[in-house]
Parts: structure tokens; C-alpha cells; sequence
């Protein structure tokens, strides 16, 4: 089983009882905002996005979506994603809106970084995010990422201003 902990977080495998967890944590204005193609309306919307993400463990081009939690309470904040992308790989994170500003994305990014692309054998990993996304251009900077390019660009199958960069163990 995937397990990596911090000194604040546990970042594991999904498991199903988790959805309402993940219903929740996927309504907030920033997600609905950054990434609209992961809310979910529904429990069973979560669920099933869940059980399709568990099936996914074991491949070879995932995606690879790990739930986050703060260690103390086990409370689930938000998740981190390595997403396959033609032949490179991309990673994904959103802590819920009422956790940032606690560096929990900088946290769980440095972490499972070096863990995930050992796994999965990859020297580099893209970051890719709206220019209007401030925080998350700040943890992809903080976090060892350099820029490659701003300007307009394709996000979620519309152009927009984007920010991209790269990251190399």
C-alpha cells in the first residue's frame, strides 16, 4: 500500500469511505474555479470517481490520485494527482479552501515527489496551472519547479493564460 507520511500529513490510496470527504472537499469556489472537471455534485459522483481511481493503483500510466490528510486529526483536506500526459507526467494537488495558507500543498508536493517518480521510473514532471492561480504558482516555484512558459495556452480544452513549468530529480 502507497503511504507517505510528513510531519503534518499522510498522503495514502483512496479506499471508498472516503467520498463524502471527497464530495465535499470538491465544492469549494476554488475548485469549481481551477478545475471544474473535479467537482463532484454527489457522493456517488465521488464514489465512483473513487472506485475508478483505485483501479488505477496498479498501472503503469495511472492516473495516480492519492487523498491527503493532517496527521493529527485524520481529517481529509484535499488530494495530490500525477497524471500521465502523452509521454510525460503532470502532477495535480488542491487542498480544500477552508486548509490553505497552511503550506500543506508545499508539504505533501515535496514528499511525494521524489516517492512518486521513483516508482514510476520518470526523471521530470510538468506543472501546469492558471496564471490567475497565484497560490498554486507559488507552491510549483517553492517546490523545485522552474518555468518554462506564461502566456496563452490550452487548459482543460480552452486558451488561457497559463504558467508551465518543469521539475527534474
Amino acid at each position: 500500500m502507497f503511504t507517505i507520511e510528513t510531519k503534518r500529513l499522510i498522503i495514502k490510496e483512496f479506499t471508498l469511505d472516503m467520498a463524502y470527504d471527497v464530495h465535499i472537499n470538491s465544492l469549494d469556489i476554488d475548485n469549481r474555479r481551477f478545475v471544474p472537471d473535479e467537482v463532484f455534485e454527489t457522493i456517488d459522483e465521488a464514489k465512483e470517481t473513487i472506485e475508478f481511481l483505485i483501479q488505477q493503483y496498479d498501472k503503469k500510466d495511472g492516473p495516480f490520485v492519492y487523498p491527503i490528510f493532517i496527521k493529527e486529526t485524520n481529517t481529509n483536506i484535499g488530494y495530490i494527482q500525477m497524471i500521465k500526459l502523452d509521454s510525460t507526467f503532470e502532477i495535480g494537488y488542491h487542498i480544500a479552501k477552508k486548509y490553505t495558507g497552511n503550506g500543506y500543498a508545499k508539504e505533501a508536493v515535496n514528499a511525494f515527489l521524489p516517492i512518486i517518480t521513483q516508482k514510476l521510473g520518470i526523471h521530470e514532471v510538468s506543472g501546469i496551472c492558471l496564471k490567475e492561480n497565484i497560490a498554486s504558482m507559488a507552491v510549483l516555484k517553492s517546490t523545485g519547479f522552474i518555468k518554462t512558459y506564461e502566456g496563452l495556452g490550452l487548459y482543460q480544452g480552452e486558451e488561457k493564460e497559463i504558467f508551465k513549468s518543469i521539475w527534474k530529480r
